[in-house]
């Protein structure tokens, strides 16, 4: 008996054409939480940076450029990827955290939404292609991509476009070390129902919100340089030792919990598509994973990596990933008809989500 599911039919990514190495950080001057000047030198912090996150370099968006600019590029990439007629979209989900931030202008600019800018910049006339936004930390894109399953299987959809895009380098604090962490970029999808007597496309998923004794993990606060005083001093701040605990006690059980959803178990996982905020900090993910599963070795291609080059691009990260591996463009790795992906994403509120999907 057939049923219907919700499948990615498309994919588009943006990448920024300012490529921002290591090296542009030496002139910076960073400070700890306290506002005291960090008295080391510059090239040694770097250094260690690099070893702890695996980050050698990161795109930022050019000045002519905001985030919903990045989206609609990405979309435009997306529709064309799955071959539709964009005014039969019935919703546009954009995931952001921070709205059109300008170069000169950190002011909260959401209104009108950035799904309602998408798509008045695809001049898309239908009224009931239905614009909207998720700020939901780095997991939005997955989460938005949650909520189109919920209406595809309702019947609600058929077509439905979801990105996600952010300009963490607007919202960064050049005097916080954690600054050289965050990125720019759009991913897109387009997801669409289809029949099928077989299990395909999103199989299962699962989200949980720990916003109790986490909720401040992740926050927006001032420099740590006390001179600053401007009336935009705020930036995007984090806990990152507290983050990365948290991620490692509770992502791994996360992806399982996916799983066992679907009856699926971890050997039959393909590749694991997780956001990227950290190199290491994945690293000690997926070998979690893997021993809840008791098993030791790590299959060496299964989380392909995209952070060395293009950073923390938080609701960015996985789309553009999938578009990238689904175009080729990522060495060693491949995906066929018939894989099964597990999508994992952890982030602000604190959030964490996971999706189970088969080609």
């Amino acid at each position: 008996m057939s049923s219907i599911y919700s499948v990615i039919t498309g994919t588009g990514s943006y990448i920024p054409t300012r490529c921002i190495k290591n090296e542009d950080f030496l002139n910076n001057e960073f400070y700890d939480a306290t506002g005291k000047k960090i008295d080391k030198n510059i090239q040694e912090i770097i250094d260690k940076f690099l070893e702890i996150t695996t980050i050698k370099e990161r795109r930022y968006v050019t000045d002519d450029l905001v985030c919903s600019d990045m989206a609609y590029f990405a979309a435009v990439e997306a529709i064309k990827s799955a071959n539709i007629d964009k005014e039969d979209l019935d919703y546009i989900i954009v995931a952001h955290n921070f709205g059109d931030l300008k170069p000169d202008n950190k002011g909260l600019d959401i209104v009108p939404s950035l799904a309602a800018r998408v798509k008045h910049k695809l001049e898309i006339k239908n009224p009931y292609t239905i614009a909207y936004d998720i700020p939901f930390g780095c997991p939005g894109w997955l989460q938005g991509t949650i909520q189109a399953d919920y209406y595809i299987k309702s019947g609600d959809a058929k077509k439905i476009l979801v990105i996600g895009a952010d300009t963490l380098s607007r919202i960064s604090d050049p005097h916080d070390r954690d600054s050289m962490l965050y990125a720019d970029g759009a991913g897109a999808t387009v997801i669409e129902a289809k029949e099928s007597d077989k299990p395909i496309g999103i199989l299962a998923h699962k989200t949980r919100s720990d916003t109790l004794l986490y909720s401040e993990m992740l926050y927006m606060g001032k420099s740590y340089n006390p001179d600053i005083k401007d009336k935009f001093n705020t930036f995007l701040k984090m806990n990152g030792r507290k983050l990365y605990q948290y991620a490692l006690e509770n992502v791994p059980q996360a992806i399982k919990d996916g799983l066992d959803k679907c009856n699926t178990n971890l050997t039959k996982i393909k590749k694991v598509l997780i956001h990227q905020a950290n190199g290491k900090m994945d690293d000690a993910i997926i070998e979690r994973l893997f021993k809840l599963y008791n098993i030791v070795d790590v299959p060496k291609y299964i989380m392909p990596m995209t952070i060395s080059w293009l950073g923390n691009t938080s609701v960015a990260t996985i789309p553009t990933l999938l578009d990238l591996l689904l175009k080729h463009k990522i060495e060693s790795h491949e995906i066929n008809l018939g894989d099964t992906l597990a999508f994992a994403s952890v982030g602000a509120g604190m959030n964490i989500n996971t999706l189970i999907y088969k080609m």
